[in-house]
Parts: C-alpha cells; structure tokens; sequence
C-alpha cells in the first residue's frame, strides 16, 4: 500500500502542474522562399521565456514552408491537439490571413510577425484577436515618401508581389504619394517564386521614373532591383522593411548599393543613440541571441522576441480571470494585451488599444541605406 501511495502522489502533482501549463504556439517560415524571415523567428523560439507568472510555458513549434495550405494545417493542429493559449507568426503576410478565421473562431490570441497591416486593419471580429510586431506598412510609407519628397522625387515605378504583401502595399502608397504630388508612372506585379522578371523591369524603365519602390520580401525581393540594374536603369530603389536582413546584402551585393529603406532601429543598433529607447532591450536580445547561436540575428527575429515580451506582461493578468487551457484564458489574455502601454520592445514602442492592434509610432522607424556592403543609417 505505501508503494502505491508514493506512486500516485507524483501523478497527481504531474497533472496538477500540467494543468497550470500556458502553451504557446509558433509558427515560422523556416523553409521555402522566406527561409531568412523564418529561420531567425524560428531560433528566437528557442530563447523566450520558460516560465511567466508563476506558470510554466510550452512553446510548439511548427514550419509552414511558406505556404498558405500547410499554415492552415498548422493552426488546426495546434488547437485541436495542443489546445495552445496564443500564437506567435507566421513568418507570411498570406499565411496570417489565410487562418484568420480559425483563430477567431477557437479564440486564440495571435501575435503576427508580418510586415502587412491589413492583418490587424480594421480591427474588427476576426481580427480583434491578431495584434502585431512589425511596423505598419504606412508608417514605413511615410518615412519613404519624405525621402522621395526631400531629394525631388516627382514620379515613381512600383513593382511588387502579387499577393496580400504586394497589394497592400500599393494600396498604403499609393494613396500617401498622391497627398504628397508624387505620381505613380507603373505599376507591375511578380510572384515570390519567380525567377525572372525582365518583362516587368523593361515596362518599369521605359516608364521612365525618377525611382522605383520594390515591395518585395527578403531574398526574392532582390530580383527585381537586380534585374533593374543589369538592365541600366539609374534611379534611386526604395525597399520596404522586410528586406532588413544581411541576406538581402549577401544576395543582391553591388546591385544593391544605394538602396533606401525604413526598417526598425536594431538594422542599425550601432548607430542609435543611447536616447532611443528601444536600444537596451535590442541589444540584450542581440546578445542572447549570439551567446546562442553565434551570430547575430535579423530583425525579423526581433519581431518574435517582442511577441513574447507582450504576451509576458499580459499573461499574468490572464492567470487571473481563468486557467491557461480554457476559453475564459483566452479572452483575459486578449484583453490584456488591448491594454498593453508604453511597452517597449527591440523594434518600437507598442501603445494597443481596442482599435490599434499594432501601437507602433516613429519611434520604431528609422531610414536607411546599404553604402558599401552595408545598412547605414540615414537622416530622416
């Protein structure tokens, strides 16, 4: 009898701690065309908390590849069998809106890793439980467009994916460079696998525009500015924020020199001011990374370590109004998070709201050029 009493009393300790268990999902591009978005969110995983609140936390982790089938696949298995509490990703704009309606439905909090955002934009049913990590497409926009405004950019070619990236972008542009007498002269689509796209440069070039804004995601966002540049054009190339990765230099090399983008402070750690707020804590999440992995990390990486930040402080305050594992959890845990304020993160400083699932100001901005082989920053 005392033998089977010892046995069962560790059982029942084991479920009791088990049943406290927050469990978190994540889920990465860590394959496929977007392998350099993915693989640093992927690692970053591995460095988030263990423990919040008192309570242990579990992080399942799954690839998508970048596609859309596979991250549908992905959410149902990590509700329906990992009943996790929250998500962080995907790595893809099409992927976080391919599962909107899953989440919404199991009500799951999201953290999203996009760029795009038409994922948080209006917050409404199904997106009230997303709440995102990178900046807004228009307050990188609007960085871009006062470049273009200071160095006499008049007329501009715009070349892009034909996706859910690719069109909002347009969308966010186009109407900020019509309020700033900036006219778009072309405007031309490409698929993120493609392998060519000298059709869409030549019709760029022969439009004749003073620059040519590319929105594109990391390594395939190359192959437009590559192709431009073997073709002679000689204007200025605007990126946006999802190029921010050593790989895009490593790729592109001498065809990308001169290229402007605005992308998140840690691009450029080294040249931001002490006074900027989001400096210490990119750093220390540089050096977990490095003491890691033995390198450092992208900014995309970034993205899912300030995910895991926001979830920290809001999780607490969940613990209160329901156990992790039930719905009553999952509501408290988006509720706290809408009230998330001045938290800052490597890449900003996040002020949510019931109608602003992102909370980003031009704090989380800064312009920069690639000038010999490397990001530098520019004054803005």
């Amino acid at each position: 009898m005392f033998v089977r009493l010892s046995f069962a009393l560790p059982l029942f300790l084991l479920a009791t701690l088990a049943s406290a268990q927050v469990k978190i999902g994540l889920m990465v591009s860590a394959t496929g065309p977007t392998t350099a978005i993915g693989i640093p969110q992927k690692n970053t995983g591995e460095l988030l908390p263990k423990s919040i609140g008192g309570s242990s936390v579990e992080y399942i982790q799954l690839d998508d590849g970048g596609d859309t089938t596979r991250a549908v696949q992905n959410i149902k298995k990590l509700i329906a069998e990992n009943n996790i509490d929250a998500m962080i990703g995907p790595s893809t704009t099409p992927n976080a809106l391919a599962i909107l309606d899953i989440i919404a439905e199991a009500k799951v909090p999201v953290m999203a890793t996009v760029g795009t955002s038409a994922v948080v934009e209006p917050v409404d049913a199904k997106k009230r439980w997303v709440f995102k990590t990178t900046q807004n497409d228009d307050l990188i926009a609007e960085a871009l467009i006062k470049h273009m405004t200071k160095n006499g950019v008049k007329t501009i070619g715009f070349i892009g994916f034909n996706d859910p990236y690719g069109e909002n972008w347009y969308k966010v542009f186009s109407g900020l460079a019509e309020k700033a007498g900036i006219r778009i002269v072309a405007n031309e689509r490409y698929a993120r696998p493609d392998q060519s796209v000298t059709g869409q440069a030549l019709k760029l070039i022969a439009a004749k525009p003073d620059a040519v804004l590319i929105a594109g995601v990391g390594g395939p966002a190359v192959l437009p500015q590559a192709t431009l540049f073997d073709q002679g054009y000689k204007g200025r190339i605007y990126q946006t924020h999802a190029v921010a990765t050593e790989d895009f230099i490593k790729l592109g090399k001498e065809k990308v020199e001169g290229t402007v983008l605005a992308a998140g402070p840690m691009l450029v750690i080294d040249e931001i001011p002490d006074s900027n707020p989001t400096k210490k804590v990119a750093q220390q999440y540089i050096a977990a990374y490095e003491k890691q992995f033995g390198g450092k990390p992208a900014t995309f990486g970034a993205n899912t370590w300030d995910g895991g930040i926001l979830l920290a402080r809001a999780i607490p305050a969940a613990l209160k109004a329901g156990k992790p594992g039930t719905e009553a959890f999952r509501v408290a845990l988006r509720d706290a998070l809408e009230k998330e304020r001045d938290v800052v993160g490597t890449q900003g400083v996040f002020n949510m709201s019931p109608t602003n699932h992102n909370g980003m100001d031009e704090r989380a901005r800064v312009l920069v050029t690639v000038r010999d082989g490397k990001f530098r920053l520019l004054p803005e």
